[in-house]
Parts: structure tokens; sequence; C-alpha cells
């Protein structure tokens, strides 16, 4: 399968869970995307239409600043990234990390949390915004998945 990186972000904890699990089953390297200025329950509260997050997701180009940089990402052949649902798609400090770094011919699976949302439209507006990168596949877990799915998931993409 070439090798690979797990990248995620996480707000509660609960991707940042899942991201490790994957980390440890694909034996990759792994990469948290840390915001230079943390969020707050109250940032993240559901549903909102004033708090932090519900502002940032309003505006499409908006880009939250990170506070750490991935070196060396050329060496990675395959991208596993993780965020939870915001807002029915992905948070815009994914856009950011997206941006900052080439991943231009990396094949790129997408996995995210929700309890309610799919990962379809996160995923196809990802495709949208970013039609260079190779979008293979998403899928969303909730916090009340099953370890054989997640392992079915990886066999998946690893065929």
């Amino acid at each position: 399968m070439g090798k690979n990186l797990v990248v995620f972000f996480s707000a509660t904890g609960a991707t940042k869970r899942l991201a490790q699990k994957i980390a440890n089953a694909l034996e990759a390297d792994i990469f948290e995307i840390e915001p230079a200025v943390g969020y707050t329950d109250d940032d993240i509260k559901w549903p909102s239409r004033d708090n932090r997050s519900c502002i940032e997701m309003k505006n499409k180009s908006f880009r939250p600043l990170v506070l750490n940089k991935i070196e060396g990402i050329e060496k990675y052949d395959n991208i596993f990234l993780g965020f939870p649902i915001w807002y029915y798609t992905a948070p815009t400090i994914v856009n950011t990390f997206i941006e900052e770094n080439h991943l231009e011919g990396k094949n790129t699976y997408v996995f995210v949390t929700s309890g309610v949302n799919s990962v379809d439209k996160s995923f196809k507006d990802l495709k949208k915004m970013y039609p260079d990168i190779n979008f293979i596949s998403g899928r969303r877990f909730s916090g009340a998945f099953y370890e054989k799915e997640l392992y079915n998931w990886l066999e998946d993409c690893a065929s």
C-alpha cells in the first residue's frame, strides 16, 4: 500500500482516538492538526449561530491558523485525513492543512466522526475544492463503532 500518514483534527478527542486506532492498525505515522488558538466547548457548541465554529464555517474562505507544520509530506503515498463533521462538512482548519501542504497525487482517504451526519457531503466538498488530490474513499464512524467496521474499511482501502 505504500507509506501511510494519518492526519487528523479533533476538537473533543473522538477523532483523535479513532486516528490513533487507524495509525496503529496501519503502522502509520500520525500528525495532529492543532489550531493556533484552541477551541473551547462554547466555541463548538451545536447548534449555535454565534459561536466561533459557526462564524468560521459561514465564511468559506476563512482559514484558521495552525500551530504546527508537517515536514516531509512528500515521502507519503497515502494520507488518511480525519475530522469531525462541522455544519455538515469539514471544519475550515482542514482546508488550512490541505492548502499548506502538497497532497496532489497522493491517495487520500477521508474518515469522519459524527453521530448523525454522513461523510458524503464533506467528501464531495473536498473533491470539488481540491480536484488535484486523489480522494479515494470516505467513511463515517460514530462514537459506538465496532473495531471490525474500522478494519474492514482499512482492508478495502488497501485493495
